[in-house]
Order: structure tokens, then C-alpha cells, then sequence
């Protein structure tokens, strides 16, 4: 089943003059209502009157997460502030969130592309979506939400936690398309076995799961101890949120990118060039229909490739292969984006500790879990018991509200952490994606 028949199943020649035209039409635009992309296209010698072909994109600069911190909060926008509707945010790596606005007709846009993903993902107006992503500034919840209700079905906005809870709306409200992250759906599976209740009793038919990697394996852990079919789907809240692409429940093969809205291009970080299909490289977007926020070859660091190779589903839009990895250091917890700078801003804010730490991630029961390593003084570590747990609680508390994730922290003897005389290894992963 698809929801938009006509813009999703467009022949390539039509698809690429529409975005040719959209495209003419953004640029056109961010030049005339942001300073930012004036000053970019002016530094750059380009016009918007030189996007006469879509190849020509490749000549406008990339758009970074820096540039938007460097323009927070509002700076990006391309209308007046009294045309937009809502306001989301995401972490930056110096503690400031990443603004993105909407007009209504962007969040008309969005709801339009979530209830395509939705019934890519198996779901129709009949089903009942239990939604188990944060709801708040993080894009993920309200955006299921939206595409739900356009699509007629009905929502339950359960956003995330208090899992024992969930499990009794699941078995009570009987739904049937689950939304959350993937780790989070395995923790649901086994919370569930330990109350004496299994998905197999339960109406779900498709989980659609995203932001945070997840391997092949867990998709099949996730299906096996589920009993749904495990779909993922990909969004940002720079380019518009969840949306932007996702899998067919016909081939779950490579997420769909939606091509009417939004033009991808891979490309080689470390010379910027533009990758042909099949080639991993690094993730670039550059939307075409956002009003409040558009943003013109914005590197996402998020590592793919890109195929344009026909589905079984009869979409015609090019599909990205899932993503493998990124190429910044960012960490990917439970859906919360977290940088190792913004960890050492908080610590660096404590007295008693030393400017030395570690973050250890790994996944506990399906769950990822943080760990902060931090060391103290001689005169620190020689306190009580007590003041040291004190001090360990308060860090994590910090952390919690400053960064919105949990982690544990741990106090360490001086000198225990190890040094490097190069780049020092903040972050051990130890989860397997």
C-alpha cells in the first residue's frame, strides 16, 4: 500500500523537475530572507540564478551543525517569527540546542511524509499506533503523532518510560503498530516476560524503530521476541524530522527517501565531493519545501550509500542503504544525542574533579547505558565514602538536566585514567550495532 500514490510513484524525469523546481524556487529565497546563505552564496560567487540544472547544486557551500549553533537561536529562519508555529530543538555539541522552526504549512508538509512512512511501514487508518517516542522538543514523538492522525489512524501518546505501564495500555488497548526506539522495543519484550505477558498475545504487526543505530541482528532479536515486522525509518529534526525516509514493509531494503522534498547527495567528507550511487559516504540534505527553516547541503555525518535501483513496492524515489555509522564523535544514546564536549562542560563546571574522564557506553538488557569515568583530586579520593557518593550523584543530576540522558557516574583515583600525548580516547563503545 502506498499513501500518496502519485508523488511516490513518479517516473525519474517528472520527479527531477519538480525538485529542479523547487529547488530554484529555495534558493532563490534563502537568499533573499537569510543573511547567513546570502553571505555563503556571495563568498562562494553564486547566484541563485545560476541553479539552472540540478547538477548545479553541487556549486552552492554545505550548511553544518556550527553554522546553526553560530546563528541559534532564530538566525536560520527564512519568516518572521510571527509565522511560525512551533519550535524543536536537539542538542549541540556546546551544550546549545540546535532551533528549528515550522510554519503550519511545514507541519501540514510533515504530517503529509509521516503518514507516507507510516504506511510504508505497514499501517493503515484502521490501526492503532502505540507511540513510545519522547514527546517535547525532541521532534520524534509529535511527528509519529501528526502522521498518525493525517492518516486517520488512531494514536495513543504513551512518549517513553514507565515501561510496566506501557506494557498494560499494550495488552488492554490492543495496538497494532508499535513506535520507538530499537533498544527500547527489546527492553518493552522483556519487561513483558517478566510480568507473565508475550508480544506473541499481543496485536502488533509492524514496530517502526529509529533514532539510534541498530544492526541486522537486532532487527531479527527484535521480530523474534516481538513478533512484528521491525521497519526503520530516519529523520533529523535539521532537515524536518522523522519522515525523511524510511523502509517498505514489501522489500526492507533501503529507506525510501521522500525526493519530492528533500534532495540527497553522498559525498566524500574529507574532499567534499559528490559520490555516485553505490559509494558510502557521508549523508548530505538539502530540503525544497520547508518555509520556516530550509537548509541547502547540510551535512548530517551520517555515513550511507544511496540506490536507485527499482523496488518491488513501486516507489520510484532513491533508497539509502541503513546507516553504519558517523563521522564526527557523536554518541547516540537511547535516541538523545550526546558529545564527549558536552559531558566535559558540565564536569569542568564541578569542583573537587579533574579535567581527566572517560565515557564507557555499552547496552544492558537491550539498553544503552553511560558510564562516566571522572577522576579526583589526592585529597578528594581520600574523603568519605559518603561525600564521594554525594558528589557522584550530583555530577549524574547535572548531566541528566543539562543533557536530558542518564548516566552513572563513577569517581576515580588520580592519574588512573589514561593519558595520550596525541587525541585522548574519551568515549569506549562497547555496543555491537
Amino acid at each position: 500500500m502506498i499513501y500518496n500514490i502519485e508523488f511516490e510513484t513518479l517516473p525519474r524525469e517528472a520527479l527531477e523537475a519538480i525538485q529542479l523546481r523547487r529547488l530554484q524556487a529555495t534558493v532563490q529565497r534563502v537568499y533573499a530572507t537569510v543573511p547567513f546563505y546570502r553571505k555563503q552564496f556571495d563568498e562562494a560567487g553564486i547566484s541563485p540564478g545560476d541553479i539552472r540544472a540540478l547538477k548545479d547544486l553541487q556549486r552552492l557551500p554545505f550548511t553544518t551543525k556550527q553554522d546553526l549553533r553560530d546563528n541559534y537561536p532564530f538566525g536560520m529562519f527564512a519568516v518572521p517569527m510571527d509565522n511560525v508555529v512551533r519550535i524543536h530543538a536537539s542538542s549541540g555539541t556546546t551544550g546549545k540546542p540546535t532551533v528549528v522552526g515550522y510554519t503550519a504549512r511545514d507541519i501540514d508538509t510533515w504530517s503529509e511524509l509521516m503518514a507516507r512512512a507510516l504506511v510504508a511501514g505497514g499501517a493503515s487508518r484502521g490501526d492503532i499506533i502505540h507511540n513510545a517516542y519522547g514527546y517535547g522538543l525532541f521532534t520524534g514523538g509529535l511527528g509519529i503523532h501528526y502522521g498518525a492522525e493525517r492518516l486517520g489512524a488512531s494514536v495513543i501518546p504513551i512518549s517513553g518510560g514507565n515501561t510496566k505501564r506501557q506494557i498494560l495500555i499494550m495488552k488492554d488497548f490492543g495496538p497494532t503498530i508499535l513506535t520507538c526506539t530499537p533498544s527500547y522495543a527489546l527492553h518493552l519484550a522483556e519487561v513483558a516476560a517478566e510480568n507473565g505477558i508475550g508480544f506473541e498475545d499481543l496485536k502488533f504487526k509492524s514496530g517502526i524503530f529509529g533514532a539510534e543505530p541498530w544492526s541486522q541482528n537486532m532487527r531479527d532479536e527484535i521480530e523474534r521476541k516481538l513478533h512484528l515486522n521491525a521497519i526503520d525509518i530516519y529523520g533529523l529534526s535539521e532537515v524536518i524530522g522523522p519522515g525523511v525516509s524510511i523502509e517498505c514493509l514489501e522489500a526492507k531494503s533501503g529507506l525510501h527517501i521522500f525526493e519530492d522534498h528533500f534532495i540527497p547527495e553522498v559525498i566524500d567528507p574529507q574532499t567534499g565531493e559528490v559520490l555516485p550511487y553505490g559509494e558510502m559516504g557521508e549523508l548530505v540534505f538539502t530540503s525544497i519545501t520547508k518555509e520556516a527553516f530550509p537548509i541547502i547541503r547540510y551535512r548530517t555525518r551520517d555515513v550511507t550509500s544511496l540506490n536507485a535501483d527499482p523496488c518491488i513496492c513501486g516507489r520510484t524515489h532513491v533508497r539509502m542503504h541503513r546507516v553504519t555509522g558517523r563521522t564526527d564523535d557523536m554518541l547516540i544514546i537511547r535516541g538523545v544525542n550526546v558529545f564527549p564536549s558536552q559531558i566535559e562542560s558540565v564536569l569542568m563546571e564541578m569542583r573537587w574533579v579533574e579535567p581527566h574522564y572517560q565515557l564507557v557506553v555499552d547496552r544492558v538488557d537491550n539498553l544503552d547505558i553511560l558510564t562516566v569515568m571522572v577522576e579526583v583530586g589526592e585529597q578528594t579520593f581520600s574523603d568519605e565514602v559518603r561525600k564521594l557518593q554525594d558528589l557522584e550523584k550530583k555530577i549524574s543530576k547535572n548531566i541528566k538536566e543539562y543533557l536530558g540522558v542518564s548516566a552513572k557516574v563513577t569517581l576515580v583515583e588520580p592519574k588512573s585514567i589514561p593519558r595520550s600525548e596525541g587525541k585522548a580516547q574519551r568515549v569506549i563503545d562497547k555496543r555491537k550495532f
